[in-house]
């Protein structure tokens, strides 16, 4: 019989509840990953990343509405075991662990090149066993530890992404850094149109979008372990899906408007770039600083995230139990040291393919790329335990104050959507290989689901 796991220690606060929920969804992706998607659908991108900003309110709000009532750690699976069915949370708790595991390894490897910047000479192994250890020693010390240290490397990518929103917005319509001359809105329908891809690109880009915005669900994970959280989890959901939404659709619309979008490869990162127009000449360094930072923090809370799903598992009986234990600083200390242990061999792994081949590192790039569907596993859980969690409690929802919109239509809405990205994942021929790996990882998990568990059954 599964045991439910004891709680953890109720130490961050509401601001650093959302400052984690900004860093799990904005992170080295927007940074390094902007031009993929443009490449596919032209500067009708912003639409993409609005639609798709749609999609995640409504996951969002249908996750806080629960969260409200039963703030519990590693709650979207628990809501997913108890709603959907036991094989739904088994399946969201080991996805999240194969995704932050794989998440991690791209993110501490990304780490070592931006490293190399400015340490020439410096060893990509020992550089990666330092980030490593650091982060370990980071989640080991406590919950609040953790989340001071996500809550500032994730104000160091706001700052960044709000200063080039504003200076963007002086070159577009003041001709700041430009010679007076306002750069106006034309490169948005002057280089083949606004939707340059069709329907097909347009469709092709949400997949990338998708595995941007992944991560936000960390507010479910983190609420088990803030104080007061029903006042933060009001707050948060509120407050982090706007930001998002701003800081991802501001950033893209200026870099869509300020430079063509079919010239953005020949002009390396736009957000060196643009703060290089503007006479900042320290541009490549400081956006250099401010992507080790996003990796730091994209692999700072994968290590938080997939370890409390591990602890988790080990108190269901779907892992070994030593997992579920809890150090005296009340974190899941031998789940942490499993996680980063993973994070360790993978990134070794990838070092050792680099010096035999390397070609064999673009394989890495196809792994990471498999993370995006386990990732969509959680959104999917969350929508259609909703739909039950309504169903079986009508009596809670009378009074209360954070319901989902239009529900049950928004959620239909979101999960046909859902669906429709997947299929045009597997149609694009560039993540046909990640999103059929991706599958394959759910498919061997839900197999050793069944032969564990038909006995039982």
């Amino acid at each position: 019989m599964a045991k439910k796991a004891p709680e953890l220690k109720r130490s961050m606060t509401a601001g650093q509840m959302e400052m984690i929920s900004l860093g799990g969804a904005i992170g080295v992706g927007l940074f390094m990953g902007a031009s993929s998607t443009i490449k596919w659908t032209g500067p009708s991108v912003l639409l993409a990343y609005i639609f798709v900003g749609v999609i995640l309110y409504i996951v969002m709000r249908a996750l806080g509405e629960m969260l409200y009532i039963d703030p519990g750690t590693g709650s979207f699976a628990d809501y997913a075991s108890e709603h959907v069915h036991p094989i739904a949370g088994y399946l969201a708790e080991w996805a999240n662990v194969f995704q932050y595991i794989v998440v991690g390894i791209s993110e501490v490897v990304a780490t070592t090149e931006y490293l190399r910047f400015w340490w020439k000479g410096t060893s990509d192994w020992i550089a990666g066993i330092i980030i490593i250890l650091f982060l370990l020693i980071a989640n080991l010390a406590s919950a609040k530890a953790y989340a001071t240290l996500e809550f500032w490397f994730a104000m160091i990518k706001v700052v960044t992404i709000t200063l080039m929103i504003l200076l963007g917005l002086a070159v577009i319509l003041f001709g700041f850094g430009n010679g007076g001359h306002p750069v106006g809105f034309s490169n948005l329908w002057s280089h083949g149109g606004f939707f340059t891809g069709g329907i097909k690109g347009f469709f092709f880009s949400m997949a990338i979008i998708v595995g941007s915005y992944e991560g936000i669900e960390l507010i479910g994970i983190s609420a088990g372990e803030v104080s007061d959280p029903h006042k933060a989890i009001i707050k948060s959901v509120k407050s982090v899906l706007w930001r998002i939404l701003i800081f991802y659709v501001g950033a893209i619309f200026v870099i869509v408007t300020i430079y063509p979008w079919n010239k953005l490869d020949s002009i390396g990162s736009p957000f060196v770039t643009t703060f290089a127009k503007v006479g900042i000449t320290a541009a490549a360094s400081v956006i250099n600083f401010v992507v080790l930072t996003a990796a730091l923090s994209g692999a700072n809370s994968g290590i938080y995230s997939s370890s409390r799903m591990l602890y988790k598992l080990a108190h269901e009986g779907e892992a070994p139990k030593t997992f579920g234990y809890i150090s005296k600083r009340i974190v899941p200390s031998h789940a942490i040291i499993g996680i980063t242990s993973g994070i360790l061999i993978g990134f070794m792994l990838n070092v050792l393919a680099q010096f035999l081949n390397k070609s064999l590192a673009n394989i890495f790039v196809i792994v990471y790329s498999s993370s995006v569907l386990p990732g969509m596993v959680a959104w999917f859980v969350i929508l259609l335990a909703e739909l039950r969690f309504r169903r079986k409690n009508p009596d809670l929802m009378e009074d209360h104050p954070f319901k989902l919109p239009l529900y049950p239509y928004s959620n239909y809405f979101a999960l046909i959507m859902l669906v429709v990205i997947v299929i045009f994942m597997f149609i694009n021929p560039e993540t046909q290989i990640s999103v059929s790996v991706g599958a394959l990882v759910l498919i061997v998990a839900a197999i050793v689901y069944v032969i564990k568990h038909r006995k039982e059954n």
